[in-house]
């Protein structure tokens, strides 16, 4: 069976997928970009700020389905260049402190509306 979440902290989906979807104990979160749902708009400022952002949304589904950052055990950031990496790595260290999960990171030639920074996460109860 699967539940689909949806956070109305969290930006809404900007095609045909689901924030997160929950199947036999395992949350998956689609890759979450910076937008801010406040203000519908990415959040000013450059890796470091959209990092946070993006760490932040992924807490409110995490939130929202029952899940927190301990739940987590995989992690693929995506960044729009490389040279951002360090930047996203400190933001990323601050919600994964110990016991961290599993993460691979790219760089990728484009991300969703020009975002510098997509993480998407695999969580299990």
């Amino acid at each position: 069976m699967k539940r689909f979440i949806n956070s109305e902290k969290a930006p809404k989906a900007i095609g045909p997928y689901s924030q997160a979807v929950e199947t036999n104990g395992t949350l998956y979160i689609s890759g979450q970009i910076p937008v801010d749902v406040t203000t519908g708009k990415f959040v000013e400022g450059g890796v470091r700020e959209q990092a946070e952002q993006v760490m932040k949304n992924i807490g409110y589904i995490l939130e929202e389905a029952g899940y927190s950052f301990k739940d987590v055990v995989k992690s693929t950031c995506l960044l729009s260049d490389m040279s951002g990496f360090a930047v996203m790595n400190e933001v990323y260290g601050e919600y994964y402190k110990e016991d961290c999960p599993a993460r691979a990171a790219f760089a990728v030639k484009g991300l969703p509306m020009g975002a510098l920074v997509e993480i998407e996460t695999i969580a299990v109860k």
